[in-house]
């Protein structure tokens, strides 16, 4: 008798894909031609709660804050972070919808800069979600830049390339959250701008018994990304995004591409450093992954390890 996996990707309507684990969903992926870019929503925590955001608290012009989402603010000098522009992101084609011991699906988006119809770049997006101890969830997102001319650069900006907005309740300044890093360090002045392994955003939710618990978010940057430890973007008013051009830009060419790997672990309770030590560990031996065209009948793509 066939087997359902415990873990599925679940195409729905209206341009949305589901993650579920063991029936429950868990993520939801929008790639709506309505939006000016991508996102995930939402993340939900062990007990049900949805521990991210779309848009800002208390400032409109902040709505561009999706959840959790892919944008750059200097593109060849283009803003593709802010909505006052006719830059965008659109999902080309999904490639791999994968069930299994993990969740996973690949897209390829086209950044575009609102006046040319041929793409500045493209992305491929892996996502995986990983079943994880206590009911919790790890999300698992790789993907590269690849430009269609010769080279690009990613200008020096703080904005880019994958932030996270939380829930309300989590931020510190419109909730009872905390920020916290992989260094030890507690509070928006001491972390913007620093390097940190990772970034974490804890504080109280409402889970779905109606129940006050403590959930939170733990950003990973991997060691293999440019730059590691990264430097962060962090905010009080409750976001974090891992920030590889603060500092200086990235130049990429068609036959160097720009490769990230970051996790997110959905996690129960206060932030554990000894624990986020062990989920870094786990993350630094997950393997590079790659979209190539399928071996394998009735399929046209599939990801494998990269050589």
């Amino acid at each position: 008798m066939f087997q359902i996996p415990r873990c599925r990707v679940i195409p729905l309507p209206d341009h949305q894909v589901a993650f579920e684990v063991d029936r429950r969903e868990r993520l939801r992926w929008h790639f709506g031609p309505q939006y000016p870019r991508p996102f995930f929503f939402p993340l939900l925590g062990p007990s049900g709660a949805t521990l991210t955001r779309m848009g800002h608290p208390g400032a409109q012009n902040h709505d561009h804050h999706r959840s959790i989402w892919f944008a750059h603010n200097k593109v060849l000098g283009i803003d593709f972070w802010s909505e006052n522009t006719p830059a965008r992101i659109v999902q080309q084609m999904w490639l791999v919808y994968d069930d299994g011991d993990e969740a996973r699906m690949a897209c390829r988006l086209a950044w575009l800069d609102g006046h040319d119809p041929r793409p500045l770049l493209e992305q491929d997006v892996i996502a995986s979600v990983i079943p994880f101890a206590r009911d919790e969830v790890l999300v698992e997102i790789q993907t590269s830049f690849t430009p269609t001319a010769e080279r690009l650069e990613f200008g020096q900006t703080n904005f880019g390339f994958l932030a996270v907005r939380v829930a309300n309740s989590i931020a510190v300044h419109f909730g009872g959250g905390e920020l916290t890093s992989s260094e030890g360090l507690r509070s928006e002045p001491d972390l913007f701008g620093r390097p940190a392994r990772w970034m974490d955003y804890s504080g109280p939710v409402l889970s779905t018994q109606g129940e006050q618990l403590v959930e939170g978010i733990t950003y990973f940057d991997h060691p293999r990304n440019p730059g590691h430890p990264v430097s962060w973007h962090v905010r009080a008013d409750g976001w974090m995004g891992s920030s590889p051009c603060m500092h200086a830009p990235i130049e990429i060419t068609r036959e160097r591409p720009l490769s990230l790997s970051y996790l997110l672990h959905a996690h129960g309770g206060e932030v554990d450093a000894d624990r986020a030590l062990q989920v870094a560990r786990l993350f630094a031996d997950r393997p590079a992954l790659e979209v190539v065209r399928a071996s394998q009948p009735h399929r046209q793509f599939e990801i494998r390890v990269r050589p």
